[in-house]
């Protein structure tokens, strides 16, 4: 689902998640969110939520890019070390420095599957470059919320490699 504001995607993710385990249901929940999108309060209330309440079947996934929508996150709003935050928050945490290589993406997708229900939510940090294999989107923040034209987009396309997300 599209979270609407930013920052309420989480929680809401928390909320599925929690459910499932209330309905001894054991699949997973999985979340998407950016590097930007961290720099909103409710995420971080979101993420204290999770950790004591022990929702251990979701995987929260960042898009750590160091970039958002009004520049380079650093410049805006710094994160700091990451890691060490969410460890702090009681969170298994898992990191990718290749986030951009969708191989590695599915291979500490599949290590987060194997660390849930150990009493803690996961997060994995992904460090991705934005735009990367498209050179007219790549190092810049320029192309966040905005869609390319017709041409673009067969440009764009024509650019990336495909993958197989397997069961993703």
């Amino acid at each position: 689902m599209a979270s609407g504001s930013l920052g309420q995607g989480l929680s809401v993710a928390i909320g599925a998640a929690l459910a499932k385990k209330l309905n001894k249901d054991d699949r997973w929940v999985f979340s998407l969110h950016g590097d930007g999108e961290l720099q909103e309060g409710q995420i971080w209330e979101a993420l204290m939520f999770a950790a004591h309440h022990k929702v251990d079947n979701l995987i929260a996934t960042i898009d750590y890019n160091g970039r958002q929508i009004d520049g380079d996150t650093k410049d805006v709003m710094s994160l700091g070390d990451l890691n060490a935050k969410l460890k702090a928050f009681d969170w298994l945490v898992l990191e990718e420095e290749q986030g951009n290589d969708m191989e590695k993406v599915i291979a500490i997708l599949n290590q987060a599957k194997s660390e849930t229900g150990k009493g803690k939510p996961v997060a994995i940090i992904l460090h991705t470059e934005m735009g990367a294999g498209v050179d007219f989107m790549m190092g810049t923040h320029a192309w966040h919320g905005k869609a390319p034209n017709d041409e673009q987009l067969e440009s764009a396309l024509n650019q990336l490699p495909t993958a197989n997300l397997s069961d993703y």
